[in-house]
């Protein structure tokens, strides 16, 4: 990692509000913290009022609907944050899943925030620095979540669109670290997402790649053969897929996707 361009990177977006692109759900009822347990890759119920935790929503074959952070508002309240595009799909299918369990949900139109730095709401280390994340609905002036993509690409996140979508197995992504519970009950998934992490591995996985004028979609090779592609990328940084057997070490090369 060259720190002294990411320390350049931090001066210049330091004590910054930027605006994020968010979809909300709310889930609210006497059940919902136990439905949301049978739902959630990770272990919600556990919450205190004011802490979130991250999961995932997943197909019953273990592939991702939606990541998202579950935060719990007050015993009876959650609020789920996900991608935007990404709200009405997870409020779809909690409520198909949802039966004679005690709890509504519904889709928020609220403004999301992040705030590098100290700040209020919830923790957010999706850019690799302290930041606070926060949501409600009064218009802020605020920078356009696009100029943290340099951080977020530093910082080895996923993000929906680039690197997730329902073809991504969570381990490929490093979800597994930090988006599921190996010791809690079951949920949507769960039977592949274990047997992958206790008798097998991912065929590949996203790393921070050290590249010169990538493009998404650009293939990557190494010894001559394509080893993975692009995902996102800025000058000097991207992320991308590449097969778990290629060394951490190893020189790759751009081939540039075809129009």
């Amino acid at each position: 990692m060259n720190w002294h361009a990411y320390t350049e990177r931090m001066a210049t977006v330091a004590s910054t509000l930027f605006r994020l692109d968010r979809g909300y759900v709310a889930v609210e009822g006497p059940e919902a913290a136990d439905f949301l347990e049978r739902m959630l890759s990770n272990e919600v119920a556990s919450l205190e009022a004011g802490e979130a935790r991250q999961a995932l929503l997943l197909t019953p074959k273990g592939r991702i609907v939606a990541p998202l952070r579950a935060v719990r508002e007050s015993a009876d309240r959650f609020l789920l944050i996900t991608e935007a595009e990404l709200a009405d799909v997870v409020a779809a299918a909690l409520t198909r899943a949802r039966f004679a369990a005690k709890c509504e949900i519904e889709v928020k139109s609220y403004r999301g925030y992040l705030q590098l730095g100290s700040g209020q709401g919830i923790g957010n280390d999706d850019y690799g620095v302290e930041a606070y994340e926060s949501w409600g609905e009064d218009d802020r002036s605020a920078a356009a979540a696009s100029e943290l993509e340099p951080m977020r690409i530093e910082a080895g996140t996923p993000v929906w669109g680039n690197e997730l979508d329902d073809s991504v197995l969570p381990a490929e992504a490093g979800l597994d670290e930090t988006h599921i519970s190996f010791t809690k009950g079951c949920y949507p998934g769960q039977e592949p997402v274990a047997r992958l992490h206790h008798r097998g591995h991912p065929n590949r996985g996203l790393r921070v790649l050290e590249l010169d004028n990538a493009q998404p979609g650009d293939e990557l090779v190494y010894e001559d053969k394509v080893v993975g592609r692009i995902t996102s990328a800025v000058p000097g940084r991207a992320l991308g897929y590449v097969r778990r057997e290629v060394p951490e070490n190893a020189r790759l090369h751009l081939s540039p996707k075809r129009p």
